[in-house]
């Protein structure tokens, strides 16, 4: 589950229009955050991002699953971070919308 140098270096990269950008290994992948909020989650190399009610509608829209883990006894959890669409890599301003959504979504749990 361990998050490899070089696509941590590529999520730094596309996620920077987050101001104070800071990453954090931890349970095995790396927690993204803005100052002192996490809005996006990496784990296996895969990105996920944060969403909440507001921003559903847009991962549903592109069928992007949420993360899901499993428990010691064997049950299947989901917390609110969703699996980041592949054009972000590709895209700064779709990078850069995509980021803004996860950093309203984490400033709204707040």
């Amino acid at each position: 589950m361990a998050v490899g140098g070089s696509f941590l270096e590529q999520i730094r990269e596309t996620l920077a229009a987050a101001p104070d950008l800071r990453t954090r290994r931890m349970f095995g992948g790396v927690g993204v955050f803005s100052g002192d909020r996490m809005f996006a989650l990496a784990i296996s190399d895969t990105l996920y991002l944060k969403s909440d009610a507001e921003t559903a509608a847009d991962f549903d829209a592109l069928g992007l699953e949420p993360f899901r883990y499993g428990t010691k006894h064997g049950d299947l959890r989901e917390i609110s971070y969703r699996r980041a669409p592949d054009e972000i890599w590709e895209d700064p301003e779709v990078a850069e919308a995509w980021t803004r959504r996860a950093l309203g979504a984490a400033l709204r749990k707040a």
